[in-house]
């Protein structure tokens, strides 16, 4: 397979893990990988083109066989998001494709997404400022858990305790950073300090680990210290990360699950460029063989959807001409018909 990883940090900072793994294992595999930054590229749309291509450092290139963003929800997404459309318009599979990945960069959305489908997710709210904090405490109660909408590995992320805290910190927000989108959840006790991530790859979990806060917060990110053990999914924990992911449209997903005090689970999170560094280290999974297993499914799949068929007919065998033919008559009668009408 042709791979294009668009991935927008450079290769040699601490956050590149990931995509150098995809790299690595991707050569081993005998795929052709390589790594774009977004501001590579150049968008040209014309008709006609005689073959899919793009242009790259101003030169056109022809387009790979797969295209597998891994990026971060940043100012600069509208143009990450406009190279992807582009691959998908002109035939190319993309892990995930631009709706998954917008759908899922909006916390709020994809929350009602999973309530659409009867997943299990925390009441959430969306705040408008003033916040009135009597709504609040009726609808959510104390504690709650405060979200910006396109926080990632924890940032953006606070629980307040009471009446007292919520106010100040919607005060000083609403003083420093007004335009903030965020939202409220309902915070789940029983699920302080850790929680799940099952990583899904068409369709089946290939990994899970818990993961625990190492210095008493109730986030349990490995990002932020905590620590990692490997986790055996039961029915209901891998039912339900499949179904989100499959709701979300997303062929490649990090789902996390809370821990509820009746003993079930309820989704806290997606995310479409899950990291997976702990889960490696805890579980002893090669991430990315198993993804690159799974995008070759993908991939088979697609070019099947896409194959033309070699002759198209038409009920009692009719060509594809002759039924082009008559529904073409059809139309000149009815327009006809129409001018005649309106003369």
């Amino acid at each position: 397979m042709k791979i294009w990883f668009i991935y927008e940090r450079d290769l040699s900072s601490p956050e590149a893990f990931e995509t150098l793994r995809y790299m690595e294992e991707g050569k081993k595999l005998g795929h052709e990988v390589t790594v774009y930054k977004p501001n590579q590229f150049e968008i040209l749309v014309a008709d006609g083109d005689a073959e899919p291509s793009i242009l790259i450092d101003g030169v056109k290139t022809a387009l790979p066989d797969v295209c597998f963003p891994y990026l971060a929800r940043n100012e600069n997404m509208y143009f990450c998001m406009a190279v992807i459309r582009e691959m998908e318009r002109q035939g190319v599979l993309v892990m995930n494709d631009a709706a998954t990945i917008e759908c899922v960069c909006d916390k709020l959305h994809t929350h009602q997404i999973l309530a659409q489908h009867n997943i299990p997710t925390p009441t959430t709210m969306l705040a408008k400022f003033p916040v009135d904090v009597k709504m609040v405490e009726k609808h959510l109660g104390f504690p709650v858990v405060v979200k910006t909408v396109l926080g990632t590995q924890g940032s953006g992320v606070f629980l307040l305790n009471n009446e007292n805290e919520f106010t100040d910190m919607m005060a000083f927000i609403g003083e420093t950073s007004s335009g903030v989108q965020l939202i409220m959840q309902k915070f789940v006790a029983a699920s302080s300090g850790r929680d799940l991530r099952l990583f899904v790859v068409d369709g089946k979990v290939i990994g899970a680990m818990e993961r625990r806060s190492g210095n008493g917060s109730f986030k349990a990110n490995y990002s932020l210290g905590g620590s990692v053990a490997k986790f055996e999914p039961d029915a209901e924990a891998e039912w339900i990360a499949v179904k989100t992911a499959r709701a979300l449209g997303a062929d490649i997903a990090g789902i996390d699950l809370l821990f509820t005090d009746d003993g079930h689970y309820t989704v806290c999170e997606a995310n479409v460029f899950p990291g997976f560094k702990g889960l490696e280290q805890a579980c002893g999974v090669n991430i990315p063989k198993q993804v690159y297993a799974g995008i070759e499914n993908l991939l088979a799949q697609h070019r099947a959807d896409r194959r033309p068929t070699a002759t198209v007919n038409v009920g009692g065998g009719a060509s594809f001409t002759r039924w082009l033919g008559n529904v073409r008559s059809i139309f000149d009668t009815k327009n006809a018909k129409a001018k005649k009408k309106a003369a």
